[in-house]
């Protein structure tokens, strides 16, 4: 398949018709997956059929349905290795220019069949097994979204004082923002409804940085306001904290997404604008959009 291109669908899935059953015995259609993975991939060539299989193995054990939708962030060579890892429920897609995490996360969540739908990053820092344990979080609260929360009190982190402190600032900032009832919004694990992901995701305009924050805020406006967090076990791999740079994009994007809830009130407008059926579409239809439209 190449870059960029939908899987086909004409093919119809194993243990289904193709034409119309005449024997009078017509068979069930097989139901989707029970979770669908959006793993968003850049420049990870060197890991990522490690974490696919890590995380298709975490699947198996959990689910009996289940699918991972890879999608490679304007990275060529992570495509091109990661294709040696797709199957039937394993898809790697992608396109030709880097957009950033929040627009892969988009890009693949359009692409979900499941019941819900997780993000997970690829880096391996994160333990894939905590998708099931949140799945079952999730239907024990019966949760719109369940997120992976580093200030959880079970949760079994180590990383440097710095990056705890630029980590408690920023979440304090978002608290006194958008009055989001959540420790920790930007651990690289979350896991949605679909019914919440459908409604949401078509509507959030961050490509890069504070997707995250964006789809809670977002979430909330939505009446979506059954979030609990969970806890998580992370192998931080980096060596260094977050540079300036870095740092003052997050900062300039989440000012922007202040700007657009309380002062354009562009989230609203948009949800007046779309109606059930238009939410449905457009998340159906973004992954067969370039780039440069959305």
């Amino acid at each position: 398949m190449l870059i960029g291109q939908r899987p086909s669908r004409s093919r119809p899935r194993k243990g289904t018709l193709k034409n119309v059953d005449t024997s009078g015995k017509h068979k069930a259609r097989p139901r989707g997956p029970q979770v669908s993975v959006v793993v968003p991939v850049y420049h990870q060539v060197e890991h990522i059929c490690d974490s696919i299989r890590r995380i298709s193995h975490a699947l198996k054990r959990a689910f009996e349905r289940w699918e991972i939708v890879v999608v490679c962030d304007g990275d060529y060579e992570t495509y091109k290795q990661a294709l040696k890892c797709q199957a039937s429920n394993i898809h790697i897609v992608g396109y030709s220019e880097n957009q950033g995490k929040g627009y892969a996360l988009r890009f693949g969540a359009g692409m979900c069949t499941g019941e819900l739908v997780t993000f997970i990053d690829a880096d391996g820092e994160l333990d894939p097994e905590e998708i099931s344990r949140m799945a079952q979080l999730q239907a024990l609260y019966d949760a719109d979204i369940v997120v992976g929360s580093k200030r959880h009190p079970l949760s079994k982190v180590s990383y440097p004082l710095m990056r705890r402190f630029q980590s408690l600032c920023y979440q304090l900032l978002v608290r006194c923002l958008f009055r989001v009832n959540v420790r920790d919004t930007q651990t690289g694990i979350k896991l949605l409804r679909r019914k919440v992901a459908v409604a949401v995701l078509p509507l959030l305009l961050v490509k890069r940085f504070a997707f995250d924050v964006e789809l809670l805020v977002v979430a909330r406006q939505m009446g979506f306001r059954k979030v609990i967090e969970a806890p998580v076990t992370l192998d931080y791999k980096f060596s260094s904290t977050t540079n300036l740079k870095a740092v003052l994009r997050v900062l300039i994007d989440t000012l922007a997404i202040f700007y657009r809830l309380y002062i354009r009130r562009t989230y609203q407008k948009r949800m007046h604008e779309f109606s059930a059926y238009d939410v449905v579409r457009i998340s159906d239809e973004l992954v067969e959009q370039t780039p440069s439209k959305v």
